[in-house]
């Protein structure tokens, strides 16, 4: 009797601290994962406008997961779970990068439209200040707000040139960076600005003309691509709905893990080659 007592004594000892280190190893995990992955994501999403705090964002990513987590123990089987498991641990970089891809898409597209404002700006005698002040006044976001917090930086004493590249950096946009390194270089050395800008946005509306060129050329192929890559996956859901008894055992052996595996990873060299054949840059 007394041994029984020891030995369950000692196991509820050895379950409780093993209990202990399991939580403080998942807190620290946490801590570093909001410090090194969550921080970066909400410091993305302020530099765009888009507030999010962090207890939201972790809301965000646990729904995710745990629907992710659902759907596949329910539907798809272990495999299946554990990607999209991944897939929801992943959806804040994710929605950052999509979102930011939208963001900068749009701010080029009402850049050009600033450039002939700001041109005009100079041949009516303003200044730059002036005429940003004056973009930000009249544009749409996200053009408004970057161009706001420009004038607002020139406005608390940093110089043009300084927040003319903060704007660079926040926005990353390989045309805005153009424009900047333009103007920069056209208050060092001088020259007619407005006539360097109207040729900069023209440069830039070809350059739209023919990536939507591109993009109708390439649609086909890409539509290609989708239905390739989506043909393993609708023919697995096909067989699995019709006769389950020949893709279910697959699936509980090393072998059909392998054959999954090896299907994901020929699946995404495919990706990947597809987008390098008709990626096209201008």
């Amino acid at each position: 009797m007394t041994l029984d007592v020891l030995l369950l004594f000692f196991s509820a000892g050895a379950v409780f601290f093993l209990t202990v280190l399991i939580i403080a190893v998942l807190r620290s995990a946490y801590e570093r994962y909001e410090e090194r992955y969550l921080a970066q994501q909400i410091t993305d999403l302020s530099e765009m406008f888009f507030f999010v705090g962090p207890q939201q964002l972790i809301v965000l990513t646990l729904a995710v997961t745990a629907i992710g987590a659902t759907v596949g123990l329910l539907l798809l089987g272990p495999v299946f779970t554990v990607l999209l498991i991944l897939f929801g641990l992943a959806s804040p970089t994710l929605l950052v990068r999509f979102y930011r891809q939208r963001r900068v898409k749009l701010f080029e597209q009402q850049l050009v439209d600033a450039l002939v404002g700001i041109a005009s700006a100079f041949r009516a005698g303003m200044t730059l200040y002036q005429a940003m002040e004056e973009v930000a006044r009249t544009s749409n976001p996200p053009l408004s707000q970057e161009f706001a917090l420009t004038v607002r930086e020139t406005r608390l004493g940093k110089s043009t040139e300084e927040a003319l590249v903060n704007l660079t950096h926040r926005v990353n946009s390989d045309d805005l960076r153009l424009v900047v390194t333009a103007i920069n270089t056209a208050r060092s050395l001088g020259g007619n600005m407005a006539e360097m800008l109207d040729t900069i946005s023209i440069t830039i509306r070809e350059r739209f003309r023919v990536e939507g060129r591109i993009r109708s050329l390439t649609a086909q192929g890409k539509l290609q691509g989708y239905i390739i890559g989506a043909m393993p996956v609708l023919v697995w859901f096909g067989f699995d709905m019709v006769r389950p008894d020949l893709t279910r055992p697959m699936m509980e052996h090393w072998f059909g893990y392998a054959v999954v595996g090896v299907v994901l990873v020929l699946e995404a060299l495919g990706i990947l080659l597809i987008r390098r054949v008709i990626a096209i840059r201008v």
